[in-house]
């Protein structure tokens, strides 16, 4: 057994933060530990890594072992170059290598039986040098370093010019080329991007060392993990499996749990029934049955309802269906001064696809969401079209939509004031807001509290069209999992940007990806993007080359393009108004016939005033008329 923990208790003055923890990791094995922000899972790391003391229990680490150890937050002094601090991880391995290089000097002196001798035990440490990973350490401390988001440009630099995120890289790939028997990660992917993430991915699922880590990135654990450690019960519990396989375990769990919880309480209530029964007969032989009763009762050890507190329970969905054909966007670009974010956007979504827009930061993707929404507030706009029903809810990633003077009941409220406070409280307690909590002031909220409040009031919209920008950032997993069975569950159409993986794996029907500029579109969730990224992207690029040519043989076709959109949006444009005055002119032309037969009635024929009426009427449509005649001309000629 390489790492066992033995009920480990740890409090902060009269706060309990670990209670009676054990569990126990062999060589190989690759935990997660999960659970809710304060349940102590940064203390426990801590705790192992020898950072901090418990108060009781044992942390036995087998005999020799090697810990690697990563805090959340970094402060190590560091010295020399970025290659060298990292190089200096297997200081085993450098010290082999320059015996090595010094034995081989060596040769060109001896002879004989010495240099017979001498070849052997070179031999015999080169072969230790091979099993150890020496002649490739050099290029796997590169790799860690680019697959972790440095250039080689950086190799040469001094550590201290590092900002404190590139310092924790620095550190996770000192700690990773270290190889050490047992890992201890703590956010490792907090200062990552999306390709380092990856990286890591790939070096963990291959790594034959053990390790125990914090993530928030479900995807993550999910691929890297092979057994995951609760806290969200007192005393922890150790699940077989991924995280995936943990959170079915954990579903049932809670499923039999409430199950057995609502049988013994019924039949508790039962049997204090009977005995209250048994005493009311007043007989000394009643009595002592309800004694006897009693005295069983009161031994039945009560089962322990598993923990749900603050899980959110949302419901979201609409109160009118939209038509077929929910967005329809052509042609959309943007660029800032000299730099084209984006152009020559085009794509449609259909009512009922859940459509995931992805991306590398700064492709653009909030800038598209704020773009496609500016342009919905103009019906006239060339570019983005909405379909019939369409009713839009949005949610800011910023919340700069909340107000932060008012309370979380008054922000919600006051969107909705025709309802109850009953039922504003009720709906803000399916986001986990009971008690006073309400009456919290928004600018006195987390981030997490704020999306919290957003989403409420976005469920009580019960718009067909949601589009969210990136809705789990700093919801607790708990929460995203409730948002994502919730999202899953909606009846209407949801266009969302996230860089939550698993999030987009669990919610979306297709991917849209912001590429170089360009959307390339996936019919699946995440997994499938997965499976074809690099196959569309080669394809993306052999298009974009074809593309080039054809541009620098005729250096005027982006203005021919620009001409072309533009033209297209001014015939759409009069197309609209063409229609619109033949719909006027045929009013129009109604309300001339009725006049008409107003005249030719017999009992009107007398009535002066009302006659007099009709034909102000009449020649007042009769110049409006000329009028549109004039426009129907001119519009039918362009």
């Amino acid at each position: 057994m390489l790492l066992s923990v033995s009920h480990i208790k740890k409090s902060f003055g009269d706060l309990s933060v670990l209670s009676d923890i054990s569990f126990s990791i062999e060589r190989g094995e690759h935990f997660a530990l999960v659970g809710r922000n304060g349940s102590g899972k940064t203390t426990l790391l801590n705790i192992i890594a020898g950072v901090l003391s418990n108060d009781d229990g044992v942390v036995a680490l087998e005999k020799d072992a090697r810990i690697g150890y990563l805090p959340q937050y970094v402060d190590t002094v560091m010295e020399g170059s970025l290659f060298d601090y990292v190089l200096l991880s297997r200081e085993d391995i450098l010290s082999d290598e320059k015996k090595l290089s010094k034995m081989e000097d060596e040769m060109n002196t001896l002879s004989g039986e010495e240099l017979s001798r001498h070849i052997e035990e070179y031999q015999t440490l080169s072969h230790l040098f091979e099993l150890k990973g020496g002649p490739s350490y050099r290029s796997e401390v590169e790799g860690a370093l680019i697959g972790l988001g440095f250039e080689r440009s950086d190799f040469s630099r001094s550590t201290a010019t590092l900002s404190g995120g590139q310092k924790t890289r620095l550190s996770l790939a000192r700690i990773l080329m270290g190889s050490p028997d047992l890992l201890i990660l703590d956010e490792p992917i907090n200062h990552l991007d999306l390709k380092s993430i990856e990286w890591l991915e790939g070096f963990l699922c291959a790594y034959k060392g053990a390790y125990l880590l914090v993530a928030h990135d479900r995807y993550f654990l999910n691929r890297v993990t092979d057994h995951v450690l609760s806290l969200y019960d007192e005393g922890g519990r150790t699940y077989r499996g991924n995280y995936q396989a943990f959170v079915s375990q954990r579903e049932t769990e809670l499923i039999t749990n409430q199950r057995a919880v609502e049988k013994q309480q019924h039949e508790i209530a039962h049997q204090e029934a009977v005995i209250k029964k048994l005493q009311q007969f007043n007989r000394e032989k009643s009595i002592k049955r309800a004694e006897s009763r009693k005295k069983l009762l009161d031994k039945v050890e009560i089962i322990t309802k598993l923990s749900e507190e603050g899980v959110m329970r949302p419901l979201f969905s609409s109160h009118i269906e939209s038509g077929k054909d929910v967005l329809s966007v052509n042609l959309l670009q943007k660029a800032f001064d000299e730099h084209v974010l984006y152009e020559g956007l085009s794509f449609e979504i259909k009512r009922g696809e859940r459509v995931a827009l992805i991306g590398d930061n700064g492709t653009g993707k909030t800038t598209l969401i704020k773009q496609l929404l500016s342009y919905l507030d103009d019906p006239d706009n060339p570019f983005v079209r909405l379909g019939t029903n369409v009713e839009i809810g949005y949610f800011d990633q910023e919340q700069k939509l909340l107000s932060p003077e008012k309370t979380i009941m008054e922000e919600v409220h006051d969107r909705y004031p025709s309802m109850t406070e009953l039922s504003v409280r009720q709906a803000l307690s399916a986001f986990s807001f009971t008690g006073d909590d309400i009456n919290e002031r928004i600018g006195q909220l987390s981030g997490g509290e704020r999306a919290r409040v957003s989403l409420t009031s976005l469920m009580l919209s019960h718009d067909n069209f949601l589009i969210l920008d990136e809705p789990t950032n700093h919801l607790d997993m708990e929460s995203k999992e409730a948002l994502e069975d919730a999202l899953s569950l909606f009846d209407g159409t949801i266009l969302f940007v996230s860089h939550d993986r698993y999030f987009v794996n669990s919610v979306a029907t297709r991917i849209l990806e912001l590429y170089n500029g360009r959307l390339i579109e996936y019919l699946g969730d995440y997994d499938y993007y997965l499976k074809k990224r690099d196959e569309f992207h080669i394809t993306f690029a052999l298009e974009n080359e074809t593309v080039s040519k054809e541009n620098a043989k005729n250096t005027a076709s982006k203005e021919a393009f620009s001409k072309s959109k533009e033209e297209k949006a001014r015939k759409q444009k009069n197309e609209r108004l063409l229609k619109k005055t033949e719909e006027e002119i045929e009013a129009l032309e109604k309300s001339l016939k009725e006049i008409e037969s107003e005249f030719e009635k017999p009992e009107n024929m007398t009535n002066s005033l009302l006659l007099t009426e009709l034909s102000k009427k009449q020649e007042e449509i009769k110049t409006t008329l000329e009028g549109l005649y004039l426009e129907w001309e001119r519009l039918s000629e362009v």
